[in-house]
């Protein structure tokens, strides 16, 4: 036979459970605004019925209910859009990156403007075309001086301020791999108490959210891989388990795990660099050579991993070392370095070698102006002081007017021996053929061409590299926001959506209220109104 008081259970137990959805609702909309929240609900279920099956059940027609009771309190999120947003969102870390290196790589370059490099070489053939009408102007000649200046100078600037922002690249690199190590690190901890809580049969769902949180923010940095591992226990079906993350590249190969779920430990990212040592002895840090994860070496060519982190190591540059002990360079930065190197190279040495073949002021008897019978063969650049080797590394950096031209305009060799007849004073050939350097067919690294062309070639890859890179992180900010989008859609607070549900909890609470009035009525009845006719 059931209880008397059965109905007053039933109404309480209803109260209770309309009570948490109503605390659930409230703590939805305290947090409407709060970045990476995740709406909850709570999951109702029925009690169990009266009475349960056994031997000794009493016989009554059917199974009473006994009231409503909360399950759990769960998160409402879709895992699969957030595989999607953390896809994007690598991408978009990635290429973001390197639009940014190239947006400063152009604005370094400058060009077509009045002070970028074209313009002072265009400036300083205009100069010698000047010098070849009248060789013997000491104010053509100090234009000419003036001009070379210009030109090495605007190499070595954009050499010195191309490789400033290269070791800023690099110190942006070791910030993201700090990033990235400490977020691996709050990951690490939040399983820790991830592993404690679940087993009690709770849904941590604030660290869910953060956990969540973090790994977005890890996605941006590195192409990543999450998995869950239960906790055991008493754990809820329902529950999400522990964390393991690991680095993948862009096939979804497993490259390392980052943050281990089992064991508890954190396997830290890092970068190396090959080690350069100068004359000194100092040592010092070169490109990137490898990528470590915890005690796992990856070698740099296998790291094909999108995320800022590849990002950053594509602009300051990597290294392979060849089997044959060779070294080649790769990436934005070294790219352009090595451009600039093998173009001021080649302009200096094929310069110096039409100069050298001609007659300076000096090379003229300072009373008949008869010409020497051999010339002084002077370089009109150097590298560092000192005459080109074979060797083009740094030479954007090093390169300068010679010290016989900054001390003397006379040293500029504008004079031309044909072979035949010695130059006479005021012959301006052979400035002629040094503006003709400028439309000369060149070896300039592997390609033959001119150092217009050349020249041309650099500036117009790299505008293309930025179109590339600035197109595709349009593109993957608008697929990004678009899952972002729907994503909000589902685990969003819609303070809309919550204040309905309040509504409902709050008439399912008052009655379940009226219920225990209904039933304080009949008890009343009861004990009050019956059984006492004839007293």
């Amino acid at each position: 036979m059931r209880s008397t008081f059965m109905g007053l259970e039933t109404a309480k137990r209803g109260m209770f459970a309309q009570q948490s959805a109503l605390h659930t609702t409230g703590n939805n909309i305290a947090n409407a605004n709060t970045e990476g929240y995740t709406r909850q609900r709570v999951n109702l279920k029925a009690t169990e019925a009266y009475p349960s099956l056994g031997i000794n059940r009493p016989q009554i027609p059917g199974q009473m209910g006994t009231g409503v009771e909360v399950d759990s309190v769960q998160r409402v999120r879709e895992s699969f859009l957030d595989i999607q947003y953390r896809s994007e969102n690598n991408k978009l870390g990635y290429w973001d990156s390197r639009a940014n290196a190239l947006q400063k790589m152009e604005e370094i370059m400058n060009e077509p403007s009045d002070t970028g490099l074209a313009n002072s070489l265009d400036q300083f053939w205009q100069s010698l075309q000047d010098l070849a009408l009248d060789p013997t102007n000491a104010g053509a000649r100090s234009v000419v001086r003036e001009r070379g200046n210009a030109v090495a100078d605007t190499f070595s600037y954009l050499a010195t301020s191309l490789k400033s922002v290269q070791g800023d690249l690099k110190n942006e690199l070791d910030v993201s791999v700090k990033e990235v190590n400490s977020i691996a690190n709050q990951l690490n901890n939040i399983n820790k108490q991830i592993s404690e809580i679940e087993p009690n049969g709770y849904l941590p769902n604030d660290l869910y959210d953060e956990r969540d949180r973090l790994l977005d923010k890890l996605s941006s940095l590195a192409n990543i891989k999450v998995s869950y591992n239960p906790s055991g226990g008493n754990a809820l079906k329902i529950s999400e388990g522990t964390a393991t993350v690991e680095i993948v590249d862009d096939n979804g190969k497993i490259l390392g795990t980052l943050v281990d779920a089992k064991s508890q430990r954190v396997n830290e990212l890092s970068v190396t660099f090959k080690k350069i040592t100068d004359d000194n002895g100092n040592i010092s840090d070169g490109l990137v050579e490898g990528v470590k994860i915890g005690s796992k070496s990856i070698s740099i060519m296998d790291f094909n991993s999108a995320g800022k982190v590849s990002g950053l190591i594509d602009s300051y540059g990597y290294s392979e070392t060849l089997s044959d002990g060779s070294v080649v360079e790769y990436g934005l930065y070294p790219q352009m370095l090595n451009d600039l190197d093998t173009m001021a190279y080649t302009f200096g040495t094929a310069f110096n070698a039409v100069h050298s073949e001609g007659w300076t002021l000096n090379d003229f008897d300072s009373d008949t102006k008869a010409p020497n019978t051999t010339n002084s063969k002077i370089n009109f650049f150097t590298l560092g002081g000192v005459a080109f080797g074979n060797n083009s590394k740094g030479a954007a950096s090093l390169i300068q007017i010679s010290k016989e031209i900054q001390d003397s305009t006379n040293n500029i060799a504008a004079a031309y021996y044909d072979g035949k007849t010695l130059p006479e004073i005021g012959n301006g050939k052979n400035a002629v053929q040094l503006s003709n350097v400028k439309n000369g067919i060149l070896t300039i690294g592997t390609t033959n061409t001119t150092l217009q062309n050349f020249y041309e070639g650099i500036i117009g890859g790299m505008a293309v590299n930025a179109q590339e890179a600035e197109r595709l992180t349009t593109n993957s900010t608008v697929l990004k926001d678009s899952v972002e989008e729907r994503r909000q859609s589902v685990s969003a607070v819609s303070l809309d959506e919550e204040m309905t549900n309040m509504i409902q909890f709050q008439h399912a609470y008052n009655a379940s209220a009226r219920m225990i009035t209904l039933q304080d009525e009949i008890l009343d009845k009861i004990i009050n109104g019956m059984g006492i006719s004839g007293r």
